[in-house]
């Protein structure tokens, strides 16, 4: 009883992670990403690539880039817009499902609201497909060390697409969800990619495609 129990510390919490909207506020935020938009939709005649997956931060730039152009007068909006999907052919179906669905309404909106959006759902080519790397190839299962699929089933098909753009084009931009704030290693390699392409660019808010020549990146939701 007269013994004095040592006092077990309970963890120390955190400061809460201060939101993204905080010096703005939400609606200002999205004034000032869909003016920034705007400026660099009309700032020359490249065509957009929008990669989109249905999930979040993809569902939140198509959005921005929507509303954004629909607020341009219909005959400032003559640059074609890209939305690109990847099925890798062996996606959940319901989210098989809903991506086709959304490019059905895409089209649908387009089409009555005069939007230069035209989706495309590309799938990999079957040299490159699941089953003939996993079964014909005698593939191990993807696995975290040896993610064979992602880049045959998902990043080639969007890079053949790219670059069929730039053959027709010249040049194309490619559009993506991508935030500093999903991880700190995206952070740091989204910091450094700035950092080596912004020395050979001058438009501070577009980095080079290093994989990719004459293509840019505009990642609008980095922030």
């Amino acid at each position: 009883m007269g013994e004095k129990r040592q006092s077990k510390s309970l963890p120390v919490l955190g400061a809460a992670k201060e939101s993204a909207f905080a010096g703005l506020g939400l609606g200002a935020t999205v004034k000032a990403i869909c003016e920034e938009i705007r400026e660099i939709y009309l700032w020359d005649q490249i065509p957009w690539v929008i990669g989109y997956s249905g999930g979040k931060d993809s569902t939140a730039i198509l959005q921005l880039i929507w509303l954004a152009i629909k607020d341009l007068p219909e005959e400032q909006r003559t640059k074609v817009i890209h939305v690109i999907s990847t099925d890798t052919l062996v996606e959940q179906p319901l989210v098989s499902a809903w991506v086709d669905a959304s490019h059905i309404r895409m089209l649908e909106a387009a089409k009555e609201q005069r939007m230069p959006v035209s989706p495309h759902k590309l799938t990999p080519a079957i040299k490159d497909s699941f089953w003939v790397n996993l079964i014909g190839k005698g593939y191990p299962a993807p696995r975290k060390l040896f993610r064979w699929c992602t880049s045959r089933m998902k990043i080639s098909p969007s890079n053949e697409f790219i670059r069929r753009v730039i053959r027709e084009n010249g040049e194309a931009l490619l559009i993506l969800g991508t935030r500093k704030a999903e991880s700190s290693r995206r952070g740091q390699r989204m910091a450094k990619t700035e950092a080596a392409s912004r020395r050979a660019f001058l438009n501070e808010r577009l980095t080079l495609n290093t994989n990719l020549p004459n293509s840019k990146v505009y990642t609008p939701i980095e922030d």
